[in-house]
């Protein structure tokens, strides 16, 4: 971490039954708890919460399978599961007022965790989450793409070697993503990337009742504008904003977009 970090500590908690590890940033403001997708440790948001840190107290999660969580195959990869690991990690941390934040597969738990139990929320922020389900187009990315990855990484990858799969990330971004890839789960992978499209995340959508935004990537191809209609329809409510010059890893390409439309205003101060 830089000197001027506001990375705070890591930590584990005992939660839902299973060891949840976590990144702490900023310790001030509204809890924001960060939910990444799914071949995402923590440790590669870190420069996503530093930014988010500057208004609230950040919270990064190791979803069970990534990072330095319970892994293994004894344990479940269903949404129900991982949307009560992130009630319980929540509840055990004592957290109120949150503003629940989740990209990709952390945007399908997201929407599972508030549908179930909305306690303690305050929003939700959904960013570019995977819309296929049972009867629905695919999600357009490749199982290999994940599954070839994790296995040159559990050998030993660099930074160069990372290139292959993300070509247009920094070199500091390749070389975090090839130091901490082997710590997600194929199996968990597998599971979660065929429940894309078996379990349905449109019939929670009208029991959302909170504040929502919905974050799409331009670049992205996940959320069509087919969808939003769809997703409007099931809840009107729902705020949806188009982050420019993004594909589906949208802070990656566009962080201070990233973060304006997280706060829903314009941020200065942030480089892309």
């Amino acid at each position: 971490m830089t000197g001027d970090s506001r990375f705070l500590y890591g930590a584990n908690v005992h939660a839902n039954g299973i060891r949840q590890h976590y990144l702490r940033y900023g310790g001030e403001g509204q809890p924001l708890v960060l939910i990444p997708g799914i071949t995402s440790p923590a440790v590669t948001w870190g420069f996503v919460a530093d930014a988010l840190a500057a208004r609230h107290d950040v919270y990064v999660l190791d979803v069970r399978g990534r990072g330095l969580s319970s892994t293994g195959p004894d344990l479940s990869y269903d949404l129900d599961s991982y949307a009560a690991d992130g009630r319980g990690f929540i509840d055990a941390l004592g957290l109120s007022d949150v503003v629940l934040t989740g990209h990709s597969m952390g945007a399908r738990i997201a929407i599972r965790l508030a549908r179930a139990d909305s306690r303690a929320l305050a929003r939700l922020v959904l960013v570019d989450p995977p819309v296929s389900g049972p009867g629905r187009r695919p999600y357009p990315a490749k199982l290999e793409w994940y599954t070839d990855s994790i296995r040159l990484a559990r050998g030993g990858m660099t930074a160069e070697d990372m290139k292959r799969f993300c070509p247009t990330w920094t070199e500091e971004q390749r070389a975090l993503r090839a130091e901490w890839l082997h710590t997600c789960d194929e199996l968990a992978t597998r599971i979660s990337f065929e429940k894309f499209h078996t379990e349905d995340i449109h019939q929670d959508l009208p029991f959302l009742d909170l504040p929502v935004t919905l974050m799409v990537a331009t670049r992205g191809g996940v959320i069509l504008p087919e969808d939003e209609a769809e997703i409007l329809g099931l809840n009107p409510s729902i705020q949806i904003t188009h982050v420019a010059e993004a594909g589906h890893m949208i802070p990656w390409d566009n962080l201070s977009g990233f973060i304006e439309a997280v706060e829903g205003e314009a941020v200065e101060g942030i480089a892309n």
